[in-house]
């Protein structure tokens, strides 16, 4: 199945209250049986019990935590534990502990991309402070940069290819990264590669294969639904955290009313006490939506626009073939001098070809995976919110039933 089956294609170009259409547009499906394979519990468990296997095959764990500011003379920025376990033999240690801030993230990220141009890098998270933060340095935010570059790292321990760069390697276990970062690439190469790949791009292949005219548009269609899914998500937040001020007000108000009763002043205070204790339970929901939805909404946006780079690469490989070989065809007496340069970019263009195959489907599967668990995740925790929220006001209205009937009874006695 597709990743964009299940989203509705009224996602695309949504303006005002049409956003909220996409949830109505699924036809019903017909009901299943908890033990029937396809049902969502044999699915989630079946995904759950491959999860573990993966585990079981895994040979590098790595662990990013314990944030702390560092502060100098011309900057503030924040450092973190990177905590790395293996059981490689190509490692002389089983377990390293380095400090690495934002800008070796960035470096490693770049290496790997220089190294690997047309395989699918994970992206970092956005340097610049992303939407609803208003502080770079406050703790929610760090917290939330130090879940992205957990996930970014461990995303590259996963894949084939990548978790074998030595520069991983060097990331991970060398105490002094600096020196090792100064070794990059000069500032004219990286500009010469710059202008060269904009030449490329503009001009662009002349015959890109059809499988990957395919990819591009998969991928230009998720973004756009994703952007539409993370508008979407926003709005709930922002929606229910004006309704959580609004709950913030109404319990101290229920609270004073009952100062000035006397008959109905307990049945007052018990009001007060279900809203306030309402409005924990969606403060928590309003935390789980920022702290699990969104930020994996805003990774897919991220992945998508990396994949879009990947592509520009992959038809910039097989643009400078065409080039190559078309002057080779225009040039006779320069054939045999050019014919070696147009057998390395054929090379180069078989290269890349199989190494987006490749990573595609691992891109695909991933993101299946983590959008299926962001979704159910969110799912149950919103069946949990409206089942907290309906116990507490059942239990008010018993209470009340019963201190009615009670007195209904002491009036008929007495």
């Amino acid at each position: 199945m597709s990743l964009l089956s299940g989203l509705s294609e009224h996602m695309l170009g949504l303006e005002g209250d049409e956003d909220l259409e996409v949830f109505t547009q699924n036809k019903p499906q017909a009901e299943e049986s908890p033990n029937s394979p396809t049902s969502m519990n044999n699915q989630y468990r079946l995904s759950e019990e491959d999860e573990q296997q993966d585990v079981n095959i895994r040979d590098l764990f790595i662990t990013v935590d314990h944030p702390e500011s560092q502060v100098t003379a011309i900057e503030t920025f924040i450092m973190y534990r990177v905590v790395t376990k293996t059981s490689r033999s190509d490692f002389n240690s089983s377990e390293f502990e380095v400090r690495r801030r934002y800008q070796d993230f960035l470096w490693l990220r770049s290496r790997l991309e220089e190294d690997h141009p047309t395989l699918i890098i994970h992206p970092l998270p956005e340097k610049f402070v992303m939407k609803g933060m208003v502080e770079r340095f406050n703790n929610d935010f760090i917290d939330t940069r130090r879940k992205a570059l957990h996930r970014f790292l461990n995303k590259i321990s996963e894949h084939p290819v990548l978790s074998y760069s030595q520069h991983f390697k060097v990331f991970l276990t060398s105490q002094e990264l600096l020196s090792v970062r100064k070794q990059g690439p000069g500032f004219l190469s990286r500009m010469g590669e710059t202008v060269r790949a904009v030449a490329q791009s503009v001009r662009g292949p002349k015959s890109r294969p059809e499988e990957f005219t395919v990819m591009q548009e998969y991928v230009e269609e998720f973004s756009n639904k994703m952007c539409a899914v993370e508008k979407i998500s926003q709005r709930i937040v922002k929606e229910q955290r004006e309704y959580l001020d609004e709950l913030k007000q109404c319990s101290p108000a229920y609270t004073r009313w009952a100062e000035s009763e006397e008959v109905i002043s307990e049945s007052l205070r018990g009001v007060a006490s279900c809203v306030e204790r309402c409005g924990h339970e969606t403060e928590e929901q309003i935390q789980h939506l920022s702290e699990v939805l969104v930020p994996i909404l805003r990774e897919c946006i991220l992945c998508a626009e990396t994949v879009k780079a990947v592509m520009r690469r992959r038809d910039n490989i097989q643009a400078e073939f065409e080039a190559k070989n078309e002057a080779r065809a225009n040039r006779k007496d320069e054939q045999e001098a050019l014919q070696e340069e147009v057998d390395s970019l054929a090379n180069q263009v078989e290269l890349a070809n199989h190494a987006l195959k490749g990573d595609w489907s691992r891109w695909q599967n991933s993101l299946r995976a983590d959008l299926k668990s962001a979704f159910i995740s969110t799912s149950d925790k919103n069946i949990e919110n409206y089942e907290k929220c309906l116990a507490v006001w059942e239990s008010f209205l018993l209470s009340q039933r019963e201190e009615s009937i009670q007195q209904t009874d002491g009036d008929d006695a007495t």
